[in-house]
């Protein structure tokens, strides 16, 4: 598959392998997600999501009951979901979503690791028409038909459904998103991982020296601990 993808695929695993990292922000998913919603799993559909992505991640529950815990508590008041748009080398667009408590941080951050990178920090809402949201469901290959199962999950918003080896991706508007979840879980189907995601519209092509280059920005983005979700427009 390439250099480019052996090097992403180590710099992947050296760092989610790292739970100081990984841990602390899934707990801030959590704990965002119930201060949005009510603390209960059951009648909150983003709670759900991150919980569940918490624990295929292997977080212990004490871990997890901490983090609905403190959406309660003074701390989760102060955090704040920011977006930001930038644009890197060979055409690139980054768009990165943010969790932070002190925004002239993040903000901050941000710009250094484009500037260093050759790129830059664009006004917010620059990207947007680049970039289109989906909600977006993986589970593993059920034991049926699968023009059954996008049958049955139409009336949920199910937009796609594509498969890849032994995992079943569903893609629905990000507006759809606790209907979706719904409509799978009354099929007794069990998701591995859901989230909403950005899905560029048009997508382009890079060598792979290109790749390992744009690849470092991206990584620095990624390891910033207010940093949850780093999309591009790369194929």
């Amino acid at each position: 598959m390439g250099r480019a993808f052996e090097y992403r695929r180590a710099s992947k695993e050296a760092r989610w392998d790292k739970m100081s990292k990984v841990f602390p922000k899934l707990a801030k998913a959590i704990t965002v997600a119930a201060k949005q919603g009510v603390p209960d799993p059951e009648m909150n559909s983003k709670l759900r999501s991150a919980i569940a992505n918490a624990k295929a991640q292997n977080m212990p529950n004490t871990n997890i009951e901490a983090a609905i815990k403190r959406a309660s508590g003074k701390d989760a008041e102060d955090i704040k979901e920011i977006s930001y748009e930038g644009k890197a080398p060979y055409g690139v667009l980054l768009f990165v979503e943010c969790a932070t408590d002190n925004p002239t941080r993040t903000v901050a951050n941000i710009k250094l690791y484009f500037s260093k990178g050759g790129g830059t920090v664009v006004p917010n809402g620059s990207l947007e028409f680049m970039f289109s949201r989906k909600a977006v469901f993986e589970l593993p290959k059920p034991d049926m038909d699968l023009e059954e199962l996008e049958l049955s999950l139409i009336d949920g918003g199910l937009e796609e459904l594509s498969v890849e080896g032994d995992t079943v991706y569903l893609y629905a508007d990000y507006t759809d998103f606790g209907n979706l979840a719904e409509a799978i879980e009354a099929l007794g189907l069990t998701v591995t991982k859901s989230s909403l995601q950005r899905i560029p519209t048009q997508p382009i092509e890079l060598t792979e020296e290109q790749m390992i280059e744009i690849e470092k920005i991206i990584d620095k983005l990624e390891d910033d601990d207010d940093v949850q979700a780093v999309y591009s427009n790369i194929a």
